[in-house]
């Protein structure tokens, strides 16, 4: 008897299941059990389409920061920094709350639980942070050249102070805070602009 063909699966339903495995349990608490399991296939199946557990999660990553980059896109795209602010940060005071997805953030929930095994993944989860803290930055100094920010606000702190502020509320989101918790976190930190 021959052995039949393998089962065919939908690549991008698989890549979609391994990302919340992932979000939901962390680089090194998701299993390839668990991984082949929420994605419905057999392990050398994931191993031929995606590679080892490593590649399969900077797949999910890669995915991961392709939804987000719109909201970015779109944040960084307002008409002035507290507008950037404001849509930022109320995006994620929603995103990292939404039901459909474990709470908080994968960049900063699978940074925060690993050990020396995946240093290569939580240098990449910095690196990934990072850029989004640079693109603030970047936004934040044509402001400054527009006269649209304080005068005695430095583009880079103001962007660390973002970056700081959505990486909290992802713990915060983590720990169960709701959508409305962390929008009056927001709205709080948007006062920086009432001055």
């Amino acid at each position: 008897m021959g052995v039949g063909r393998p089962k065919e699966f939908d690549v991008d339903k698989a890549l979609e299941s391994a990302l919340q495995v992932f979000w939901s349990k962390g680089y090194e608490g998701a299993s390839l059990q668990d991984l082949t399991i929420a994605m419905g296939i057999n392990k050398p199946s994931m191993y031929s389409t995606f590679g080892n557990k490593e590649e399969l999660f900077r797949k999910a990553l890669d995915r991961y920061f392709e939804n987000r980059r719109v909201a970015i896109e779109r944040a960084l795209n307002q008409p002035t920094a507290r507008a950037v602010i404001e849509d930022l940060l109320f995006g994620f005071a929603h995103s990292q709350t939404d039901p459909n997805h474990p709470p908080g953030c994968l960049a900063v929930q699978g940074a925060l639980v690993s050990g020396k095994e995946a240093d290569c993944i939580r240098k990449e989860l910095i690196s990934r942070r990072l850029l989004t803290e640079t693109l603030l930055r970047e936004r934040f100094e044509r402001a400054k050249l527009e006269g649209d920010l304080p005068i005695d606000i430095e583009p880079c702190n103001l962007a660390r102070y973002v970056a700081t502020l959505s990486q909290g509320m992802s713990v915060q989101a983590a720990n169960g805070a709701s959508s409305c918790q962390l929008e009056k976190v927001v709205e709080i930190a948007l006062k920086i602009f009432s001055k």
